[in-house]
């Protein structure tokens, strides 16, 4: 197989993150389940953010951040993503870009505004996210590099891209020439209610072969295979011919093999700040172990110390170095 000039490469919803604290009373008020993510559009956008308090504005989208995290913890990466010529666009691109990201997707001239994600904290730094999925929604398979998708040893996609019809025919049509190629292609469920929207198409995607790494949080599982017993739900993933990583929160990580189950701790945290992008940053590690071709408890411990780091301030991009950080808890990249 010929090398790669990418390690991973994800695929996903360009985003700019509008962050605020909010309280429970807020939620309830403005009809917002807590902990979900529930799509808007441009009008309630607009009316949700002038009840909101003072917000900071950071680039973001799941599978962005995802890759922001892979490229500090040393991964040549990319990503694939479709903004609007617009100031939030602009900023997108040189945030991604300063990370180190390899970004090239064609910024539209027209149509909807850049995409916006109205993130809220409450004080026990659950998130509850609105989105406007604007420019996102119209990536397109012509926004698809051929070239870049077969340069790259894992392709890394986005479970929120199932929802507009345009990013899903780019979502297989990426996952197809990356399997045609040798390289491997992960899936990150995203949300429980996405799973709702999309189960047995998600559950195709596996059995098919088009999809051999899967992340998954608890909940998401649990919609998957439509089953409150944790550990059913572990038994039907392991059934399945992939390799599934399933997160808990504070209490770890499983690794689900197809012969072994490995248990991940997490990593310690002095204060719990925001939850947003821990699945997205421990994702990032994962990912960053199995390129190297880490031991799947390795892997794991790096996606844990990514978590920890994005969880102890606002914003779902980590501030630390995550490789110096992996280094200093005994994993050199």
């Amino acid at each position: 197989m010929p090398s790669c000039r990418f390690d991973v490469l994800g695929l996903g919803n360009a985003i700019v993150d509008v962050i605020s604290t909010a309280d429970d009373d807020f939620l309830l008020a403005q009809g917002l389940r807590k902990g979900a993510m529930t799509l808007i559009d441009e009008a309630r956008a607009d009316a949700l953010y002038a009840a909101m308090r003072p917000s900071t504005l950071v680039s973001g989208g799941s599978a962005a951040n995802t890759i922001i995290g892979a490229a500090s913890l040393g991964c040549r990466a990319a990503f694939i993503g479709k903004l609007r010529s617009d100031e939030a666009g602009a900023a997108f691109v040189h945030d991604i870009r300063a990370a180190k990201v390899s970004f090239s997707t064609a910024l539209a001239e027209d149509g909807p505004a850049t995409a916006r994600c109205l993130v809220l904290v409450t004080p026990d730094a659950q998130r509850t996210m609105s989105t406007y999925l604007g420019a996102s929604q119209n990536l397109s398979e012509a926004d698809v590099d051929e070239d870049m998708v077969r340069q790259s040893a894992i392709v890394y996609l986005e479970g929120y891209l199932w929802d507009p019809p345009a990013a899903k025919a780019a979502f297989a049509k990426a996952a197809k020439i990356a399997r045609g190629a040798g390289r491997r292609v992960a899936l990150t469920l995203s949300d429980s209610f996405c799973v709702d929207r999309y189960r047995d198409e998600f559950l195709g995607l596996m059995r098919s072969g088009a999809v051999e790494i899967l992340f998954s949080n608890e909940g998401e599982l649990h919609s998957l295979y439509q089953t409150a017993d944790f550990d059913t739900a572990i038994a039907q993933l392991r059934a399945e011919n992939v390799l599934g990583i399933v997160t808990r929160s504070e209490r770890g990580s499983l690794v689900v093999a197809k012969e072994e189950t490995f248990a991940v701790p997490a990593f310690p945290v002095e204060q719990l700040v925001d939850t947003t992008g821990a699945g997205d940053l421990f994702a990032a590690g994962f990912l960053a172990g199995l390129t190297r071709n880490k031991p799947f408890e390795d892997c794991g411990r790096l996606g844990a110390i990514a978590a920890a780091e994005v969880i102890q301030h606002i914003g779902a991009r980590p501030l630390a170095d995550l490789r110096q950080l992996a280094a200093q808890n005994g994993i050199a990249i």
